[in-house]
């Protein structure tokens, strides 16, 4: 029985909130119970954005994610502020490229992934989102690697659908990355 618990964190304008919604369209595409909780400060773009995401295979009885499994961490006060929330044995992925800390805890798992980076050099500078989305896909098997496209294809808009192509090397560039 798999009941997932996933909490992506940066600022707005970052992606976070779309991230999420393509792990639940990824989930809801395989059959599993999803919540998507986003969550956003007034400010909009450059204010403090988060998303709460639940994969389960068993009904979901609260939307709230507490004690994430996985964190996705796109700045530092979204690290500094979730760290310590991340269950004992959870997975934490960290932008590396504007994050410049390392985890203080050693019961969890890091992945340091410098996301901007990558998209910026992949001439994609607003996907790190997908960059940091595609590793968690790779480490942590919340949701299959087989499929995104069709997952993809429902969360882009339909007034951009050449953000598709992109959106899937960016994604692919993060299950890549060596660390």
């Amino acid at each position: 029985m798999a009941y997932t618990q996933i909490l992506i964190a940066g600022f707005g304008g970052q992606g976070v909130l779309f991230a999420g919604k393509v792990l639940a369209y990824k989930g809801l595409e395989e059959d599993k119970q999803i919540s998507w909780l986003p969550s956003y400060g007034p400010e909009m773009r450059g204010g403090t954005a988060n998303c709460s995401v639940i994969i389960s295979d068993t009904p979901v009885g609260s939307p709230i994610v507490s004690e994430p499994d996985i964190l996705i961490a796109m700045n530092l006060p979204s690290l500094d502020k979730y760290e310590n929330s991340v269950v004992s044995g959870g997975k934490v992925f960290i932008d590396s490229f504007l994050i410049d800390r390392k985890i203080t805890r050693t019961d969890i798992e890091a992945h340091y992934v410098p996301a901007t980076k990558i998209a910026r050099e992949m001439g994609l500078p607003t996907l790190a989102n997908m960059v940091l989305l595609g590793k968690v896909i790779d480490k942590t098997g919340a949701v299959s690697k087989e499929g995104l496209k069709e997952a993809l294809a429902k969360t882009v808009s339909a007034k951009h659908p050449e953000l598709l192509e992109a959106n899937l090397k960016a994604i692919q560039a993060g299950m890549e990355y060596e660390e």
